[in-house]
Formats: structure tokens, sequence, C-alpha cells
């Protein structure tokens, strides 16, 4: 297991739709990733948050914490620390003030992402804790872009896989303190800005690959967006 607290704030079970992997094999891979946890963030669901308590005994030393990614009406939000899901398909201010109400943090998800990006104009004026400045799954123009904008706004800035497989796991990862120990120490880190983003971006093969299949997923769900 690394000394870096590194974790991957961006991962996705089977309980998303567009998902299969279950909680304790990417549990099982953090080592080989190596990370020392990860951030559950399932499509506008918190389904699998009783299982990431439960694997705190079975991984003692690794920290899990409980997110959601929200769709709204202008993009996707991850909110970090909320006990339930945040109401879909709502405008992104209001998903972002819903987040804060209930003492979650908000971070722009992949906010230059053609589909399911807030878009420049949004990511420019929402009052969010922070941007995904390097998303696994973004290319690195997009993935510069949004450091680029997190360091213009002062905001938190963090990385995450954007997992669907076990082979994204920690392709982009966030850089935490080392005195994090606790959901409520990451959350903290967050809140003060304390993160940084490190991974990499997925290479034109890579992102071919991924058009294709997503494009598959979208087909089987009856051209229903997630």
């Amino acid at each position: 297991m690394t000394t870096d607290v590194r974790l991957d704030l961006h991962v996705h079970s089977r309980h998303s739709p567009d998902s299969s992997l279950t909680l304790d094999s990417i549990a099982q891979r953090l080592a080989y990733a190596g990370l020392r946890g990860f951030a559950l963030t399932d499509h506008n669901s918190i389904a699998g948050h009783a299982e990431l308590a439960a694997l705190r005994h079975d991984f003692p030393g690794y920290l899990f914490l409980p997110g959601v990614e929200v769709s709204t009406s202008q993009g996707h939000v991850l909110a970090y620390g909320v006990d339930e899901a945040p109401p879909a398909h709502r405008p992104a201010a209001e998903t972002v003030e819903w987040i804060r109400d209930h003492g979650g943090e908000s971070v722009l998800a992949h906010p230059f992402r053609r589909r399911h990006g807030v878009g420049r104009h949004l990511a420019e004026s929402l009052s969010a804790t922070g941007v995904e400045a390097r998303n696994g799954r973004n290319s690195e123009v997009s993935n510069l872009r949004a450091e680029y904008l997190a360091a213009q706004r002062s905001l938190t800035s963090t990385g995450g896989g954007d997992v669907h497989a076990l082979p994204d796991l920690g392709r982009a990862y966030t850089y935490f303190p080392d005195e994090v120990r606790s959901v409520d120490d990451a959350l903290e880190a967050l809140r003060k800005r304390s993160t940084s983003p490190g991974g990499r971006s997925l290479a034109w093969p890579g992102r071919t690959r991924l058009a294709l299949s997503t494009g598959a997923q979208f087909l089987r769900r009856g051209f229903r967006s997630i």
C-alpha cells in the first residue's frame, strides 16, 4: 500500500447503469493501483453507501468516501459527504446549493467534456467547492482547460479515474495531505483547497474505444442519457 494519500474521487459500481463493478473488486485492486482509497460516485444513487461503510471493516487502513455523480439539467456535478442523492435533472446552480445545504462538497465533473460537462460559461460562475481538473477518461486538452479554470478561480482541484471498469482505477487521482485519515478529514481538505490532481489523461485510441462503448450503451438504454 502506498504511503501517499492518493484517492480516486470518481468511481462507479454496479449501482450505476453503465458499470458492473462490485465494491469488493474495486477495493481489492487499490494496492495495485497505488491508492489509499476511493470515493463511490454512482450516477444519481447512494445505493452502494451501505456496502461502502462495510468495506471499512474488511479493508482497514483504506479510506472510502460516500459520493454521488448528479445529472443536472446542464451537466454532471460530483457531490461528496451527502447522506442522500441530490434531486436529478435540476439546474446546476440549484444542485450545487442543495449539496452545500446538506453538508456536502460539490465538484464540477469533467466540465469541458462535450457531453455531460457543464461547459465554460457555467464553470466560470458556479459556486462549487472545486473542479475535477484531471479526469482519467478525458483528453489532455480538456483536462488542461479544467486545471487552468480551477487555478484561475482558486477552487479546489481534484482528480478521478471516472472508473467504470477496473483498468480505469487510479488513471487519475487526488493527492490529499498526509494527515488525512477519515472521511471528515478528506471533506475538510476539499473545503480548504488542500488537494491537487494527479495521473494521466486518456490517449486517442482509448477515447475512440470509449466512444464506441458508450455509444453502444446509449443504444441499449433506448437513447436515454444518464
